[in-house]
């Protein structure tokens, strides 16, 4: 059984249909890479698992549940966190603040304590900008806190969208190189990138995405070699 199954989606906004009855699914300690396009509906995939979309039809079921109509914070209760895209950190809130409101779905304060440790272990630089405001940090190391602060709800399965967008190379590549860790560590994981080469070199499988559509899927060594995603979407 796979831990999350999207299962003929139909997602509107207004008339028009942004999701046009895909299906996919991700397996337990996976990470999977939906590619495409600006405008292609992937980041609306996202907000539809994470409840804050409702479809109009299909369903999204996660360990077996069906949780297509869920409140997204019992999405989160279930374990599921989203990383947003452009990160949405708590700019006026010092670090410390934004990673703690990630736990707020959790009661247990020894448990939270654990996770923060955990997460500061992750991301050294957050521990040593714990009091600052969140809007004074880098590009980069808001997206650090923006997985941090999803990390503190211990999810399951960790929804990121557009986790490079605006970053340096180099912080770019130290993003995919803490995905990949998160991923070790024994969270799957759905990558929502523009940069379809470094997504498919973390992945294990992708699917790629046109106006709403699941057009091509597979492994993702095999869509790096595929002549049609290399020219769309590898520069090559």
């Amino acid at each position: 059984m796979a831990m999350l199954e999207i299962k003929d989606l139909e997602v509107y906004y207004g008339v028009i249909q942004a999701i046009k009855g895909i299906s996919f699914e991700v397996n337990e300690g996976e990470v999977i890479a939906l590619i495409g396009a600006n405008g292609a509906g992937k980041t609306t995939i996202l907000h539809t698992i994470s409840g804050l979309i409702a479809p109009k039809r299909g369903s999204v079921s996660f360990e077996g549940k069906e949780i297509t109509k869920t409140p997204a914070h019992k999405i989160v209760e279930a374990g599921i966190a989203q990383v947003p895209e452009g990160r949405r950190v708590f700019a006026s809130l010092s670090v410390l603040q934004n990673l703690r409101l990630g736990a707020y779905t959790r009661k247990n304060k020894q448990e939270i304590e654990q996770t923060l440790q955990m997460v500061y272990s992750r991301f050294p630089r957050l521990e040593e900008r714990k009091n600052q405001p969140a809007g004074t940090l880098s590009g980069g190391e808001q997206q650090m806190l923006a997985m941090g602060r999803a990390l503190m709800s211990e999810p399951r399965i960790l929804l990121m969208d557009e986790p490079s967008m605006g970053l340096s190379p180099i912080f770019a590549n130290e993003i995919f190189d803490i995905i990949q860790k998160v991923s070790e560590a024994g969270t799957t994981v759905l990558l929502v990138e523009q940069n379809a080469k470094k997504a498919l070199s973390i992945a294990d499988r992708g699917y790629v995405l046109e106006t709403g559509r699941i057009v091509l899927e597979g492994k993702a060594s095999e869509l790096m070699n595929d002549e049609s995603v290399k020219k769309a979407y590898l520069g090559e």
